[in-house]
């Protein structure tokens, strides 16, 4: 219809545009009726040409004119002939017709567009049309073409098993309602980012064969107020016409935070399309056989009342995998990848601890990539060994040009992390230690932990602090106070930032003892963010910064001590560092021990993670999440530009 008004306008202009040119009357005199009959009954007229209501004729004398006579004077051309005029009569032609077309164009747009509102308002325009605002965005897969069974999930058993009831529930509803059992409103799934809540939610309705609609927290929030709730009707109007179905809601935390957090009071579009979700989902009127799927990544900002039984009934955390979970992961991703006879998923699985089902896909893919790059028919040990060094560690930068000082300065560096971190029981092993530059850093210690940690004992993190400090030591002890470089940033914010942890949030001070002191919680007021108060006194928070001053120092003299006393073995490692670039854990070992370093064939390597600051705290069990927190302890913030 759109298409057609658009074409037929574009005709109806065209034609004005060569009417307007073809017309060859533009010049001509204009007179007035009564004038052309004086001038033929005075005898100055010679011809006349009558088309329609227009009269062109030539005087005597030659010249032109042209008129428009009236419609009601019947007998004009028997005056003409009476008068010895010469007449000639055409009919209308086409042009004539177009002008009157156009004349009436702008009613007819007009009328035209009305209608076509009055359809859109109706819905009968498509469903997407300029009022078609309150029309829910839901997408119903089709599971036929593109269906997901929990054998595609791996790795998040305890999770499947927890929501094999649901499936059960919709596969045969009548043998849980005999025994008086309601089939659940909803299931949240929670759990960090990549872990495969999407998945496992397309599972559900794989294995279930039930309709699936799927859409984003986002979709229902727009700047028109009322839009969001009136989705949220229209979308349960759908599911209401298919249930048994499931409605998958993902990101719900970006329609469901908590109500009256924020300025503005209540009436925000936001707070009333949560109000109608919650009114849909447990209100007055039930929803039979509808259930909803929720992911969300922070359910610590999700509203109480979209929680409770009733609604959300159970809440199923889907975490990071262990290492059973990531072999299981890694085999369903490399099923379609030519494997090399050296690659052992498991001991990839081993040293990937806190890596997600999405990290392990893209890791698999990294490397698949590698290996075509290399002009390889399969892909070998050594293609993982470097797809994970590239996605934890970023790309080797070996076209970075440095002078021959800052190269040293970043072995000696490098060495003295390694040496702290060899001299330390409680760290893990070295896995490798590099001065290629990667990233932004220019150079790194890496440890591949032995097991899955789940909470970390003060002694390590003592530890932690004295590596941290061990490349701005070996700095000082090497070159000199005065060539200390600021190399050491990072080192030093992320030393710090793990002390302020083990000090306000760990009770890991003796003399502030085992009490909370900080929130990490944040709220925004005009734009600006700022911190909870901490409902402390000043006395208080001047010993929490002298405790934070203590551990660092702690750390660092420790890292003086060991460095002081193996000064010998520094050099070592800073020389071999500046002859072989790269050393691996074993050769580190070998090296302080005889002196020297003896290459060998590397066996299967084993993917590392940062040797740095605790990458988390006791009261956590994702290792790699909390890299952020100190990621760059130890190496990958030693020297970043």
């Amino acid at each position: 219809m759109k298409n057609l008004l658009v074409w037929v306008v574009i005709i109806m202009l065209l034609g004005a545009l060569y009417n307007g040119f073809s017309n060859t009357d533009a010049n001509i005199e204009t007179i007035p009726f009564s004038d052309f009959k004086n001038a033929v009954a005075a005898g100055t007229v010679s011809e006349v040409k009558i088309t329609g209501q227009d009269v062109v004729g030539k005087f005597t004398s030659g010249e032109q004119f042209k008129t428009t006579k009236m419609a009601f004077d019947l007998n004009l051309a028997d005056f003409l002939v009476e008068k010895n005029v010469k007449v000639v009569v055409e009919k209308q032609d086409s042009g004539m017709l177009l002008g009157t077309i156009l004349s009436w164009l702008p009613f007819i747009l007009i009328i035209g567009f009305w209608i076509y509102m009055m359809r859109q308002m109706q819905g009968k325009g498509g469903g997407g049309g300029a009022m078609g605002f309150g029309k829910s965005k839901a997408r119903l897969l089709n599971e036929q073409t593109e269906r997901k069974t929990f054998e595609d999930v791996a790795g998040i058993e305890e999770a499947k098993e927890e929501l094999e009831e649901v499936v059960d529930f919709l596969r045969d509803p009548g043998r849980f309602t005999k025994l008086g059992g309601k089939i659940p409103k909803g299931a949240l799934l929670v759990g960090p980012p990549g872990t495969g809540k999407t998945l496992l939610a397309r599972a559900i309705a794989g294995e279930a064969n039930v309709p699936f609609f799927t859409i984003s927290g986002s979709d229902f929030v727009e700047m028109f107020v009322g839009v969001g709730a009136s989705r949220v009707r229209d979308m349960f109007e759908q599911a209401k016409k298919n249930a048994p179905c499931i409605i998958f809601i993902d990101e719900i935390d970006a329609v469901g935070r908590h109500r009256g957090a924020g300025l503005g009071g209540g009436n925000d579009e936001r707070e009333q399309t949560l109000n109608q979700l919650l009114v849909e989902m447990d209100g007055f009127e039930a929803n039979e056989g509808i259930i909803i799927l929720a992911a969300t990544n922070r359910p610590d900002v999700l509203d109480p009342a979209l929680l409770r039984p009733g609604r959300f009934d159970r809440q199923v955390v889907v975490p990071n995998p262990d290492k059973n979970g990531r072999e299981k992961i890694l085999q369903v991703h490399s099923a379609k990848v030519p494997l090399a006879p050296d690659v052992e998923l498991t001991v990839i699985a081993r040293g990937t601890p806190g890596f997600s089902g999405a990290d392990l896909a893209n890791l698999v893919n990294e490397a698949a990539l590698m290996a075509a790059r290399r002009n390889k028919k399969v892909v070998s040990n050594k293609e993982f060994d470097d797809a994970k060094d590239k996605i934890m560690m970023g790309s080797e930068r070996r076209s970075m040009v440095m002078t021959d000082d800052e190269k040293k300065m970043t072995a000696y560096h490098e060495a003295g992390h390694a040496l702290v971190s060899l001299m330390c029981k409680h760290l893990d092993p070295i896995h490798k230690a590099t001065i290629i530059p990667r990233g932004r850093a220019l150079g790194m210690v890496m440890s591949l932990p032995e097991r899955d940690q789940y909470s970390f004992s003060r002694g390590k993190m003592h530890d932690q602090l004295a590596m941290a400090m061990g490349g701005r030591v070996a700095e000082e002890i090497c070159f000199g106070e005065e060539e200390v470089s600021s190399g050491a940033s990072g080192d030093i914010q992320a030393a710090t930032d793990l002390a302020r942890k083990m000090v306000t949030q760990w009770g890991m001070s003796e003399k502030l003892g085992p009490v909370l002191y900080t929130e990490n919680q944040q709220e925004v007021f005009l734009g600006h963010s700022v911190a909870q108060s901490q409902n402390m006194s000043d006395e208080t928070a001047k010993l929490i910064d002298a405790e934070i001053k203590r551990f660092v120092e702690e750390g660092y003299e420790r890292a003086r001590t060991i460095l002081t006393e193996g000064r010998e073995q520094l050099n070592q490692i800073g020389e071999a560092l500046l002859e072989y670039e790269t050393l691996t854990g074993d050769e580190l070992k070998v090296l302080i021990k005889t002196g020297k370093v003896e290459r060998k064939e590397p066996e299967a390597p084993k993917p590392a993670t940062t040797v740095s600051a605790p990458t988390t705290g006791p009261q956590t069990a994702e290792p790699k999440d909390d890299q952020n927190d100190a990621d760059a302890v130890s190496t990958e913030g030693d020297k970043a530009e």
